[in-house]
């Protein structure tokens, strides 16, 4: 007779059809993604805390932006010219993004770290938590109380990340056990499921309501922001008094009109923008006061309301940034509304061996300006409140900027501006100034082709002729004259639009008689009203502006 097996009973571990150790029903625990998902999780938990704490503290000392002003401070001049010729006015918000994915980053790696190799995730957090507050203490607008946000934020960060890892580690132990069978032959595999059950449960209630605090918390930080609610609203209620001396008015040939050229007044909402500041200041214009400091015989304090009570004037200015390359749009034309700072630096009586004026922005920003530029009775240097009609636009400058005609704004424009020092070139130095950009900084005759755009394709009108048009710019000593050429043909003049001043740039049209079908190169230059012809030297916008002439390729169809 042949012996039978002795059936086995349901559910013991390590037979077919049962889920115990060696079953095809086996569950894999957590995936390894909630690893580097915690360390995310972790991470939006400290940023939205800092970012509460930076709201009293100081919007400046957001940790983001404490890293970023940081990065700005020390890149290469080189680094940064590749980042306006490339990005443009987007430049801070691409830092931004940058500095964003590399925090990611981390915040993946400690969340894997802690997992696997408690306690190192938590000691990259601290790690990357002292960047911040380093760059935090070292901002020269900074107090040590800037630190407080990214050590909050980096504690916060900290007891997430252990907190999760903890949890994630009790899953997997439970779903280890849950799959293989318990450690205790005593203990029921039904127990252990529910066990890994419940572990699962409470890291995602973790990880879920983390992460949606964290959401609430920042938002809750954003609409908190009251002061850039109040200089909004403070902004609004300012009504400019009209200049003292005659009021700017643009000629009606000015403007051409030729479809796709510059305006000559360049509206505020499409003025170029080029500092620092990853964060706009929010300066209350009730608290603004400005200092008129260093080698004086009178120190001076202005109050916001101080300043409008005094005899404003109204000038025309076209601004130019020193980064602009040869055919650049890193320049803008408004009319100011301000006091003239030859005035104002009048009353504070410089001493005869002063010759420079260091300006201070808000945000610690400096240019250095010519004190002899700056006391020209000929030039309308300006601490300038209005722009094209009204208040300062809060990126501009508002409440307060300086003016200048003439000068690259590296050394003359200062925005948000709280102080004027009378010094020396030999005794002090300016931002741009310490990374090798020029101390002085004159604008260079400059001009532009805006009609056509290069690589369009052109068709002669009815006439049988093509328009070029653009602007070119002296600023203080004004364009007398702009010559156009084709290929390696002559020189030919263009017309000139009026102007209000030197200070401004021009206007340009020259009609391109009967142009033959093919591609063809038309170049720009401009003589300013010394004679000096723009020069044909190339030269890149480091260390004291670009130099060539614009050149682009059409095509005749």
């Amino acid at each position: 007779m042949s012996p039978t097996a002795e059936p086995t009973p349901p559910g013991t571990p390590g037979t077919p059809g049962t889920p115990g150790r060696g079953s095809g029903a086996a569950r894999t625990g957590p995936s390894r993604l909630w690893a580097p998902l915690l360390g995310i999780v972790s991470a939006l938990g400290a940023f939205a805390v800092a970012e509460l704490v930076a709201l009293v503290v100081g919007a400046g000392s957001s940790p983001v932006l404490v890293v970023g002003a940081g990065v700005v401070d020390r890149v290469p001049p080189w680094l940064k010219d590749f980042a306006v010729e490339t990005f443009g006015t987007a430049d801070k918000t691409v830092l931004i993004l940058g500095i964003v994915v590399v925090l990611a980053l981390a915040a993946v790696a400690a969340g894997t770290l802690e997992t696997r190799r408690p306690p190192w995730g938590a000691v990259l957090l601290v790690a990357v938590g002292l960047v911040g507050v380093a760059a935090a203490v070292t901002r020269p607008d900074a107090t040590p109380l800037w630190a407080l946000p990214t050590v909050v934020g980096v504690g916060v960060g900290v007891m997430l990340l252990r907190t999760g890892a903890a949890r994630l580690r009790t899953w997997r132990s439970a779903a280890l056990a849950a799959t293989t069978g318990p450690a205790d032959p005593e203990t029921p595999l039904t127990a252990a499921r529910r066990r890994e059950a419940v572990d699962r449960r409470s890291f995602l209630v973790f990880a879920g309501l983390t992460t949606a605090t964290a959401i609430v918390v920042g938002g809750v930080s954003r609409v908190l922001s009251a002061s850039a609610r109040a200089v909004t609203a403070a902004r609004d209620a300012i009504r400019l008094p009209a200049p003292t001396g005659p009021a700017v008015v643009v000629p009606a040939g000015a403007d051409l009109a030729v479809p796709g050229i510059t305006p000559y007044v360049t509206p505020n909402d499409d003025f170029y923008r080029i500092d620092t500041a990853l964060r706009v200041p929010e300066v209350n214009p009730d608290d603004w006061r400005l200092r008129v400091v260093g080698l004086v015989e009178e120190e001076v304090e202005l109050t916001f309301a101080e300043l409008l009570a005094l005899p404003l004037v109204e000038h025309a200015t076209t601004l130019t940034c020193v980064s602009n390359e040869v055919g650049g749009n890193l320049v803008g034309n408004a009319v100011w509304l301000g006091y003239p700072l030859r005035d104002l630096l009048a009353r504070a009586r410089p001493h005869a061996d002063a010759d420079m004026v260091l300006s201070r922005s808000a945000d610690g920003w400096t240019a250095s300006t010519p004190l002899d530029v700056l006391t020209d009775p000929g030039r309308e240097s300006l601490l300038a409140v209005g722009m094209n009609g009204e208040p300062l636009p809060l990126a501009h400058g508002f409440p307060v900027r300086m003016v200048v005609p003439g000068l690259y704004g590296y050394v003359s424009a200062t925005k948000w501006v709280v102080e004027l020092k009378v010094t020396r070139f030999a005794d002090d130095v300016a931002y741009w100034s310490t990374r090798g950009w020029s101390e002085r900084g004159p604008i260079k005759t400059s001009s532009r082709i805006d009609v056509p755009r290069a690589g369009a394709t052109v068709s002669p009108g009815a006439a049988g002729d093509v328009v070029v048009a653009g602007v070119a710019w002296s600023q203080h000593t004004g364009v007398a004259g702009v010559e156009v050429r084709v290929d390696e043909g002559e020189w030919e003049q263009a017309e000139l639009a009026a102007t209000v001043s030197a200070d401004t740039w021009r206007q340009w049209t020259w009609t391109w008689a009967s142009p033959a079908a093919g591609s063809h190169r038309l170049a720009v230059r401009a003589t300013d009203t010394d004679g000096t012809v723009q020069t044909s030297t190339e030269a890149p916008p480091a260390p004291d502006g670009s130099s060539g002439w614009d050149a682009i390729e059409v095509r005749v169809g």
